[in-house]
């Protein structure tokens, strides 16, 4: 698929295939043409090329999509003054959908984690509960597709293991998923497969465990008990350095190393400490490994994209 707006290129050829009853995640960098192409899979965006195919159907380029299709983008469209029982209720009356009964309502309401507030107006909501709403009224007339743009922002722990949940759910009945998210650790605990945008092209598109192997050379925070004789057992390990200058996000202890590698080597290295006497007292990545990978793959700077 390919969209323009004016002289900006929002995506370029893009292939995307998901499987039925599969959670899939897009992640990029901002700008990166995620949001443009939730918005084609939802009908809010006609694109300029390129064939689409939802649900068995094809979609010509019209602001139209299948019925079964459903969810949001930039933040549910909700009315502020109506409670949230209220938004479902004329979002499921104005849709015809038969779960406009109030006890149908209600449920939706129960499987989100706002029951309680059902009777709040939606002003005084915080982002959070405003995305749980959107997702609930996202699952009015059940769905075969959701199309979801980052369902978790601004949501606690509590309430994101819910919506997790839920996605979760939804996904083991035959639902399909596809979600934006910008935070890594949203996808690895949902997603099955991600694509990788960037400039509105894909860089890697595949299960979540492939994308790990993309990381490449990783910056490892390495506390030993003899930081000087630790720093001549790196030099001296094959396809590992020290990173000079390089923080190890732990001001507090000065004698942190930053040790620039492959992951596979760090066998090699444990090993060799443990030869010369060395104790080890932590080893583990700067950067998370799918973040890693993220970087990686979009040549975004780290501290940028911080």
């Amino acid at each position: 698929m390919s969209k323009t707006f004016g002289e900006v290129i929002a995506l370029d050829g893009v292939d995307l295939d998901v499987a039925p009853g599969h959670i899939h995640g897009l992640v990029g960098p901002n700008g990166a043409g995620k949001t443009t192409l939730l918005g084609l899979l939802l009908g809010l965006v006609v694109a300029d090329g390129g064939t689409l195919e939802m649900l068995g159907a094809s979609v010509g380029r019209a602001f139209s999509v299948p019925g079964g299709v459903a969810g949001f983008v930039e933040g549910p469209g909700l009315y502020p003054t109506l409670t949230a029982r209220q938004n479902l209720a004329a979002l499921a009356s104005l849709r015809s959908e038969p779960t406009a009964r109030a006890a149908d309502v209600d449920a939706l309401l129960d499987r989100v984690g706002l029951l309680e507030v059902a009777g709040d107006a939606v002003r005084g909501f915080s982002l959070g509960m405003r995305q749980r709403l959107g997702l609930a009224a996202a699952l009015l007339g059940e769905p075969r597709l959701l199309v979801l743009d980052e369902p978790a922002n601004g949501l606690d722990p509590a309430g994101k293991r819910q919506v997790h949940e839920v996605l979760a759910g939804l996904a083991e009945a035959g639902t399909t998923v596809v979600l934006s998210s910008h935070r890594m650790d949203d996808l690895t605990a949902l997603c099955d497969e991600v694509t990788l945008l960037s400039t509105g092209r894909v860089v890697f598109s595949g299960p979540v465990a492939k994308l790990a192997a993309e990381s490449g050379d990783l910056d490892h925070r390495l506390v030993t008990s003899d930081p000087v004789g630790a720093r001549r057992v790196v030099d001296g390990t094959p396809s590992l350095s020290l990173v000079p200058g390089r923080r190890a996000q732990a001001p507090r202890d000065e004698q942190a190393l930053v040790v620039r590698g492959p992951e596979a080597a760090l066998d090699d290295l444990v090993g060799r400490l443990v030869g010369a006497g060395i104790a080890i007292r932590e080893l583990g990545p700067v950067v998370p490994l799918l973040e890693a990978a993220f970087l990686a793959l979009t040549g975004t700077d780290e501290e940028a994209a911080r």
